[in-house]
């Protein structure tokens, strides 16, 4: 049998004659005949091995049984895989550790080995790929050290219900084995009790048990209202819009019990602080950069349960600027998380 970790092994050798097959898992050695390891059930692969009898190193004896073999008498293809494989754990451990420290951008997602990552899919409309926030939250979660996939399964003007009759939903969910799964509706339908009650109820009932049946955690994405409000509807302000917004989320979150992350309301305090908060673009809907990575640093704080303060990616703006977003993301998902389901 072996001793793994040791650099040494004790090996009971085969006849002179008799070639034999090596475990590079468990490193013992089993006659030619015996195709799995008996010990830990990998396959063998082939080896010669000292011969019964042979030298010891280093002695003038012949050792007639089973004998101590040092870590140098092993094939060096063995040494070869050893240090390849020390290699990889090295370069996984730098680029997971090491590279935010040093500046580097771009979260390197999952295709890296031995060490955790987190897959995440959002699912929504344009509020989502404009100034592509699922890319600026990987980033942001990358300056922690956080390796992410983040998926975007967006269309504009699309809402809930529409993404559910499709087939690429259902097909994308399925095809991975996500941590979240992000459901943001239509900027208006949450803020009308109609369209809460037709659309937007019912497809999130369905596609939070398709995502919980893949295994995964639903998270819906509070929006923000517009910035004169939506009078068509009745809602003759930002202010009262928002309360619309807030009530259509808050309503379903309750019944199917899945966690909110809120950024409407991280949205709602910049908006009473600054006096001229730049998160609207000249349509007075769509997020600006500023807008984008507020969103960012809530859906850090509501995924990951930890304060964005104090992480180094900013998106280009300025560090006052970045850090009061961070300050707002977290005071709104950590500090009030009881209202919104988090953890």
């Amino acid at each position: 049998m072996g001793v793994r970790g040791t650099g040494v092994r004790i090996a009971v050798m085969a006849p002179r004659s008799i070639a034999e097959a090596v475990c590079t898992d468990c490193w013992t050695w089993q006659p030619v005949s015996v195709r799995l390891c008996p010990r830990c059930g990998a396959a063998l692969v082939s080896a010669e091995a000292p011969a019964r009898g042979a030298l010891d190193p280093g002695s003038s004896a012949t050792i007639p049984g089973p004998r101590r073999v040092a870590s140098h008498g092993r094939p060096s293809s063995h040494r070869r895989l050893r240090v390849e494989l020390i290699a990889t754990v090295a370069a996984a451990l730098v680029l997971a550790v090491a590279l935010p420290q040093f500046g580097f951008s771009g979260n390197p997602g999952c295709g890296l080995p031995f060490t955790s990552c987190t897959r995440v899919l959002f699912i929504g409309d344009s509020y989502t790929y404009v100034n592509d926030l699922p890319d600026t939250f990987a980033d942001l979660a990358w300056a922690a050290g956080r390796r992410v996939d983040a998926v975007d399964l967006s269309t504009g003007g699309g809402t809930l219900a529409g993404h559910l009759t499709d087939p690429a939903t259902a097909s994308t969910i399925n095809a991975q084995s996500w941590n979240t799964v992000v459901l943001q509706d239509q900027s208006e339908v949450p803020a009308l009790a109609s369209g809460r009650r037709s659309e937007m109820y019912p497809a999130v009932i369905q596609l939070a048990q398709m995502i919980r049946n893949d295994g995964a955690q639903p998270l819906l994405f509070l929006t923000w209202g517009h910035a004169s409000g939506w009078p068509e509807a009745g809602l003759d302000s930002y202010t009262t819009m928002q309360a619309a917004v807030d009530q259509g989320y808050l309503g379903i979150a309750d019944d199917v019990v899945v966690p909110i992350a809120p950024v409407g309301d991280a949205w709602q305090t910049v908006v009473g602080d600054q006096a001229n908060p730049q998160l609207w673009q000249g349509d007075g809907v769509h997020p600006t950069v500023e807008g984008t990575y507020l969103a960012a640093c809530v859906f850090y704080a509501s995924i990951f349960d930890q304060s964005p303060v104090g992480l180094s990616y900013h998106d280009g703006l300025s560090n006052a600027e970045a850090a009061m977003l961070q300050r707002v993301a977290a005071a709104t998902a950590i500090t009030d998380h009881a209202r919104w389901g988090l953890p």
